[in-house]
């Protein structure tokens, strides 16, 4: 049985968005009082998902103790059991050496860049565990058969679990994207909008400056210089 995984890489860009100014309100609105605001934010906000090794550890350890329990000198001789022999030692060393760096990195960062090689592992994991129980049916002892069983089925339902994070962070991804994607565009409409109502928009004629009328000035009339007086005749 393989699991199948949901492989989304979400891209997310960034868009400069016009703000707009908002005149500010008259009112200031009512504030609760500090413990019903306490209790309100405590009752918004989600809890916080589980760890990735919180998801694993406990069904490989599992896995672990099932493996160091085998005793291969009750199989059956032959190349079913050489060759279950070297799948348990890949299968030790992932658990021992490998899966314990890449959960300690995917639980510093739970992004899906970090838990993606985790689940990767954990599937290349199952398919390695799951040749050894097939094996074990054709040349172990029954009691093995069933600790080997028992500990693939506790892995396959640790991956689902891991697969199921995985989908939720994804689906988050596309959300913020296509929240931001439908921002964007409904910026671009609003500029877009105003530009053709700008455009149409006749200009005002310019009114022309009002021009104050000239004062007459009247300039005083002139007066007649006299005549001389003519000297009367002898």
């Amino acid at each position: 049985m393989r699991i199948s995984q949901t492989l989304v890489l979400a891209a997310m860009f960034s868009a400069a968005l016009v703000g707009t100014t908002q005149s500010a309100s008259t009112a200031a609105p009512a504030q609760a009082s500090p413990p019903a605001a306490a209790q309100a934010s405590a009752a918004e906000q989600p809890s916080a998902p589980s760890a990735p090794s919180a998801l694993l550890q406990p069904s490989l350890d599992a896995v672990q103790q099932s493996v160091n329990s085998l005793s291969l000198q009750k199989w059956k001789r032959g190349t079913v059991r050489d060759e279950a022999g070297d799948h348990i030692n890949s299968i030790l060393h992932d658990l021992q050496v490998t899966l314990p760096a890449l959960l300690k990195q995917a639980d510093a960062a739970p992004a899906m860049s970090q838990m993606l090689p985790v689940s990767r592992n954990v599937t290349a994991l199952y398919d390695v565990l799951l040749s050894v129980v097939e094996a074990s049916r054709v040349s172990a002892p029954p009691e093995q058969v069933g600790q080997l069983e028992q500990a693939l089925s506790s892995l396959g339902s640790a991956q689902h679990a891991l697969d199921g994070r995985l989908q939720d962070s994804a689906l988050v991804l596309e959300k913020q994207v296509a929240d931001l994607r439908a921002a964007v565009q409904s910026q671009a409409a609003e500029r877009a909008t105003a530009a053709k109502t700008a455009a149409a928009t006749p200009a005002c004629p310019a009114t022309p400056p009002v021009r104050k009328p000239k004062k007459k000035v009247v300039k005083p009339a002139t007066q007649a210089t006299p005549a001389a007086a003519t000297p009367p005749a002898k």
